[in-house]
């Protein structure tokens, strides 16, 4: 027998892991400001540039002597930018649990073809041995697993007196995560996961230690310009204030800048930490009485609370096939998006089959107990079909 249609609606059904849901509140008179029609290199555009690098900076509370930069392409620009310029002067580590970390290795390995590189790789909901990474290597690696649910929980295998740089993509977890800054070198992350900005730009962050790197070393490899961050041997430090590589989106820029604003507005990173912690701990509470559902990530610790990762434990769904496995949960979250409940939360392509909900701060956790109901009522619609 199906479960009765719950009584409760998300007031906002977006929980996409990107873009990402917008800040609560927001409406487009929040882009009223936007510079539209501008020149980028004019003074007031380029000054609005420089305020969304100086409050992402004083929010996440990044160390005084990073640079910051906005770059083009995302994160995914971002991290390919710091690979590019960056690597080949030492071996290299590559962390892998989730796609977006494969794609990375994909990149050093194939691509720039780099041979003295080790990849130390999970299955999904799981974390590699990161005791095995050498302090001596260059090392590449996701601190949340946008497609995995499972996250890094310290940063204790960072060897403070490292010889070689550590670039952290870290796109679903600045603005929802402590970040130690003095264990990295290079971050990256986008306007459109935790803060709900548009998508198409990324944000490159380099510490000292990375722009000794970019001074000193020139890899064997021709770079496109909008990979270059040096001219003559030195920093281009236009970059790092306001004076973007190609053209930005004056509209997206505003728009980045409102969702800085809203997370300072409303008491800044730890804020942002609480808000997101506060929707894992709705699913979590839920999930311990649930008799289908289960977190991918294995380990508790591990657990994401921005891209909150969920398998079908049911005895029914166990017994399927793999084939019969991916279409039950298709099945699922079409119920649920047909419900105009919720929308884009199936698992990533490459992840195993299951739910996908965003946690990030942006979303209120009055919503994420609102779906759960419509959770257990699509499964149970969907056990009955395949049973």
């Amino acid at each position: 027998m199906n479960k009765p249609t719950p009584d409760i609606r998300p007031a906002n059904p977006n929980f996409s892991s990107g873009p990402c849901a917008k800040r609560p509140g927001f409406t487009l008179d929040a882009l009223s400001g936007a510079f539209l029609g501008r020149s980028h290199r004019a003074a007031e555009p380029k000054a609005r540039l420089k305020d969304v690098i100086d409050l992402s900076k004083q929010i996440l509370g990044m160390p005084a002597d990073w640079r910051l930069g906005i770059v083009p392409g995302s994160d995914t620009g971002a991290v390919e930018m710091a690979l590019w310029s960056l690597l080949g002067a030492r071996p290299v580590d590559i962390v892998t649990f989730e796609s977006f970390g494969e794609g990375w290795a994909t990149d050093i390995v194939k691509h720039l073809k780099l041979k003295d590189a080790t990849t130390h790789t999970a299955p999904y909901g799981a974390l590699p041995d990161l005791t095995k990474i050498n302090p001596a290597h260059d090392v590449v690696f996701p601190w949340n697993g946008t497609t995995s649910g499972v996250r890094l929980t310290n940063a204790d295998w960072i060897a403070d007196d490292r010889a070689g740089l550590t670039i952290c993509d870290a796109t679903s977890a600045a603005f929802a995560m402590e970040l130690p800054w003095h264990k990295l070198d290079v971050v990256t992350w986008s306007w459109q996961k935790v803060l709900g900005g548009e998508a198409a730009h990324g944000m490159l962050a380099l510490s000292p230690r990375a722009v000794e790197r970019l001074e000193t070393y020139t890899p064997p490899w021709p770079l496109p310009k909008l990979f270059r961050l040096t001219s003559k041997g030195k920093i281009a430090e236009g970059v790092f204030k306001g004076e973007t590589i190609n053209t930005p989106s004056m509209l997206c820029v505003e728009d980045a800048f409102d969702g800085l604003r809203w997370a300072d507005s409303i008491g800044g990173l730890p804020a942002l930490i609480a808000r997101s912690e506060a929707n894992l701990k709705a699913v979590a509470d839920w999930v311990a009485t649930s008799d289908w559902a289960d977190f991918l990530a294995a380990d508790p610790a591990t657990r994401s609370c921005t891209s909150i990762c969920l398998k079908i434990g049911a005895p029914w769904f166990i017994a399927l096939s793999p084939e019969d496995q991916a279409k039950a949960a298709k099945q699922l979250v079409a119920l649920i998006e047909k419900q105009g409940v919720a929308y884009d939360i199936g698992a990533y392509r490459d992840a195993p089959p299951g739910i996908r909900i965003w946690g990030g701060a942006t979303v209120e956790t009055s919503d994420i107990q609102a779906l759960l109901p419509w959770l257990d009522w699509a499964h149970a619609a969907v056990a009955t079909t395949f049973q």
